[in-house]
């Protein structure tokens, strides 16, 4: 597979794992997941972290899916490369699987003492990517080998920090986000 097309692969098959935090910001607000409840002085996750924002951020990395995969086959046709389908277990698997990498990271955040929106480098640009693709190989691992070859994976792990902090960045810019990564 030449660059293009592992590109194109990589960004296609990760969609699902990449909308559900943005998903879950814009619904944000509601119930802590953690209830206030503390852990060595220190809240266990944080008010940033909500039932309200995790299921909305699934929902809406599952519904993308559905919609990629609508429109596969055209999209495949138009880029002249064969894109993945989501079968239903790889869907929910990517999309909770963000949501769980950022609620771990908020745990790791705040035991090393770090506060919410507190810069995390590494951990904020892949902890949703680790989790999601853990889940999707447990949860769909025909399809997780057929789609994540290595030169896939490696494409993510070079494209996500990449769209990361350029997403962070407009989102400051544009008066979304309190800080711009």
């Amino acid at each position: 597979m030449n660059l293009a097309a592992t590109v194109a692969v990589a960004f296609w098959a990760m969609l699902p794992a990449y909308v559900p935090n943005n998903a879950a910001v814009l619904a944000g607000g509601g119930r802590p997941i953690d209830g206030g409840r503390t852990l060595g002085g220190r809240r266990v996750l944080g008010d940033g972290k909500t039932w309200r924002g995790t299921l909305v951020g699934t929902l809406a990395g599952v519904a993308l899916a559905v919609a990629l995969n609508a429109v596969e086959p055209a999209a495949s046709d138009a880029l002249g490369v064969a894109l993945p389908e989501f079968p239903p277990a790889a869907m929910v698997a990517l999309a909770f699987g963000a949501m769980l990498g950022d609620i771990l990271a908020s745990f790791l955040k705040r035991r090393t003492g770090r506060e919410r929106g507190a810069a995390f480098p590494l951990v904020d640009q892949l902890d949703f990517v680790v989790v999601s693709l853990t889940l999707a190989a447990l949860a769909a691992p025909a399809w997780f080998g057929d789609t994540f070859t290595l030169d896939v994976l490696l494409a993510v792990l070079v494209l996500t920090p990449v769209l990361h902090v350029a997403t962070n960045v407009a989102a400051y810019l544009l008066g979304l986000k309190n800080e711009p990564y």
